[in-house]
C-alpha cells in the first residue's frame, strides 16, 4: 500500500493492529539512536536492583510502535501525525510481544483530522495507552 485510507473510507471504531516482539537488539539500537542509555534498559546488574528486576524496554520504543501502526496500517501511508498523548502503565521486557491497536475515535471532516485511541499491550495487559490526532491529506 503506497497510500493510506482516505478520510471518506474511515469509520468510527475501525481498528488496526501492529505486533512486534521486542529484542535486545531493538533496545540497544533505540539507545544508540536516541542517546537514552539509562542503565535500567541496558545493564542487567543495575536493572536487577530496581523494582523491575531485569532490563526493560524504553517506553518510547513502544510509542514508536504506535507510530508504525498509524503510518503503515491506520490511517496508513500519507497521513500526518500531529499530536499524541501517552500514559506508560507497565514495563515491557525483552522478548515480549507488543500488540499495538489503533482505533478511530472521531473524524473531523472539515479539518481533515482523525482522533485515534492508541494502546499497546503485552500478555493481555495495557502497557501504554493514549490518543493521537492525525491529518488525512486530500486525495490528489
Amino acid at each position: 500500500m503506497t497510500t493510506g485510507y482516505t478520510l471518506e473510507a474511515l469509520s468510527i471504531d475501525q481498528t488496526a493492529t501492529y505486533i512486534k516482539t521486542v529484542t535486545q537488539e531493538d533496545v540497544q539500537s533505540f539507545a544508540h539512536i536516541t542517546g537514552d542509555t539509562n542503565p535500567v534498559h541496558l545493564d542487567a546488574d543495575f536493572a536487577a536492583t530496581t523494582s523491575f528486576g531485569k532490563p526493560i524496554a524504553h517506553g518510547m520504543l513502544s510509542a514508536g510502535f504506535i507510530s508504525a501502526a498509524i503510518g503503515t496500517k491506520l490511517p496508513g501511508p500519507g497521513c500526518i501525525y500531529l499530536e499524541q498523548n501517552l500514559k506508560f502503565r507497565a514495563p515491557v521486557y525483552i522478548g515480549q510481544d507488543v500488540i499495538t491497536t489503533i482505533t478511530v475515535a472521531e473524524i473531523n471532516e472539515r479539518r481533515r483530522r482523525v482522533t485515534l485511541k492508541t494502546a499497546c499491550e503485552c500478555d493481555g495487559k495495557v502497557v501504554v495507552s493514549g490518543e493521537a490526532i492525525v491529518m488525512i491529506p486530500a486525495a490528489s
